[in-house]
């Protein structure tokens, strides 16, 4: 139903669901069930994605659909309690039976119970059978970690340390993406596909990105295309909306240095591979796992300072808000809505605990 105008990542996110309760809705006494790591990759590889299902079948991929197809649950017994709660106890476990965290759980719960809002639209139930069951998820953690936040000086030294990570310059193609994460607290797929058209980059002063678009990064499976990345508008906007981004004077010379030595992609883009291409988040993994190494001390390296590229975007967020900026000013810089940015940076915003404590103190003292 949702294929065509899904996202690549949502296209993965569905694909995974199906291949994981799938497996859970099927009869108790269906024998000699496959391998359930054939079963998946059956599903995966060979059924469920459209454009797979006129692919050449090995043997064993083909006698698991089979079997499949004929151990399933009618649809009135899926709508039992006992199966739904059977499918949604498989998709809170990983692979290896071990607790699947919080989110993935989320977010699988999302897809079985979208995937079952449309059998009820087929009529194929009355209601949605997710409700009958009294199923508890793993709480999720929505808070960001104040621990993964890196200061100022922090930043600085890490964009010179940066510039001596890899060869042919390896390093130095990325300080700036990096620093739009911090500075301008883009997201990676936000950074990756910024143009220069979209940058206002004045010789003093302050300057501002006009965020237009994002490149996520997905398996070139689940794209139309074919490629690893697929323009999308921006996060939780339509693609007609547009972002305004305020950046200070440090980040308008660091971008008009990046430009200056690297130029631009065919198509604009700011950030670009030694042969045009864009850039990749194993790339820009591995360059910031160097980089912390070298400007890190190994106490620091092995703690979750920093520990992703994307820590870069909370720890500038987490700035703006203890700098005093409104937190609707910050909300709007960000992309985020209001009550989602104080939800999230919640442990983040310093000084609350000792402003708390000295107005009890105060209270104490009347």
């Amino acid at each position: 139903m949702k294929w065509a105008g899904a996202a690549p990542n949502s296209r993965d996110g569905l694909t995974e669901t199906i291949a994981t309760v799938s497996p859970a809705l099927v009869r108790e006494d269906a024998p000699d069930s496959p391998d359930s790591e054939v079963l998946r990759r059956a599903l995966r590889a060979f059924y469920l994605a459209p454009q797979d299902r006129e692919k050449p079948r090995p043997v064993e991929v083909s006698d698991a659909l089979a079997w499949l197809e004929k151990a399933s649950l009618d649809m009135p017994d899926v709508a039992k309690p006992a199966n739904v709660r059977a499918a949604l106890n498989a998709l809170s476990r990983r692979l290896d039976g071990k607790p699947a965290a919080a989110s993935t759980v989320a977010r699988k719960r999302a897809v079985l119970h979208n995937a079952f809002e449309y059998a009820v639209e087929l009529e194929e139930f009355d209601r949605n059978p997710i409700g009958k069951v009294k199923w508890t998820p793993p709480k999720l953690a929505e808070e960001v970690d104040w621990r993964v936040v890196i200061g100022p000086r922090q930043m600085r030294e890490c964009l010179t340390a940066v510039t001596y990570v890899g060869k042919r310059g390896r390093g130095r193609r990325l300080r700036a993406l990096y620093a739009c994460m911090y500075y301008a607290a883009l997201r990676p797929a936000e950074a990756v596909a910024l143009l220069k058209d979209d940058c206002h980059l004045p010789a003093t002063g302050w300057g501002r990105l006009i965020l237009t678009r994002s490149l996520p990064e997905t398996g070139s499976r689940w794209t139309d295309s074919g490629s690893t990345h697929e323009q999308r508008g921006l996060k939780l906007r339509s693609l007609a909306e547009v972002r305004t981004v305020p950046i200070p004077p440090v980040l308008v010379e660091i971008l008009r240095r990046h430009i200056a030595d690297f130029g631009t992609a065919d198509d604009g883009r700011i950030f670009q591979t030694e042969r045009g291409g864009i850039v990749g988040s194993t790339a820009y993994g591995d360059v910031w796992a160097a980089t912390r190494a070298l400007a890190f001390t190994p106490e620091q390296v092995a703690s979750p300072l920093a520990r992703r590229p994307y820590d870069l975007r909370h720890a500038g967020v987490s700035l703006w808000l203890n700098s005093g900026v409104p937190a609707t000013e910050v909300a709007e810089r960000a992309g985020h809505s209001v009550k989602v940015l104080l939800q999230v940076y919640a442990k983040c915003i310093l000084g609350q605990h000792d402003q708390a404590n000295q107005r009890i103190d105060d209270a104490l003292d009347d």
